[in-house]
């Protein structure tokens, strides 16, 4: 089986949805696009991965703003890979930009959502 390579400095390599109804989302996507779902236990709520058709592997995630997402806006919000999720915080803020959540971690890798100057949110992940 070949290694799973790590993902370039820059590079987006995810994108959620995060609702206050990730139920009636997640079935508007699936008649929308085509899309299947596998549940993602979250305790006592369960978010979804969302796999093209005759697919296993997920091409997004769709989840209830509760818990852990309860911060995150409305949207969908695609991950971009750094090499320091604090280094980066640090100079999201000096260039202007403010931590919308976060930072905290998916697994073992930190994340932050932050919003650009300009208004944009997005997430920063470490590689």
């Amino acid at each position: 089986m070949p290694e799973k390579s790590t993902p370039k400095i820059g590079t987006m390599v995810w994108c959620d949805l995060t609702v206050e109804n990730a139920d009636d989302v997640r079935d508007f996507y699936a008649q929308v696009t085509g899309w299947q779902f596998t549940r993602h236990e979250m305790g006592e709520y369960e978010d979804y991965c969302m796999n093209p058709p005759g697919d296993d592997a997920p091409v997004a995630g769709i989840c209830h703003a509760q818990g852990p997402n309860a911060n995150v806006p409305p949207q969908w919000l695609i991950y971009i890979t750094v090499e320091n999720v604090e280094a980066s915080i640090g100079r999201c803020v000096d260039l202007g930009g403010k931590i919308v959540d976060g930072p905290r971690t998916i697994g073992d890798k930190p994340f932050c959502v932050i919003q650009d100057p300009a208004g944009a949110v997005l997430a920063i992940i470490e590689a």
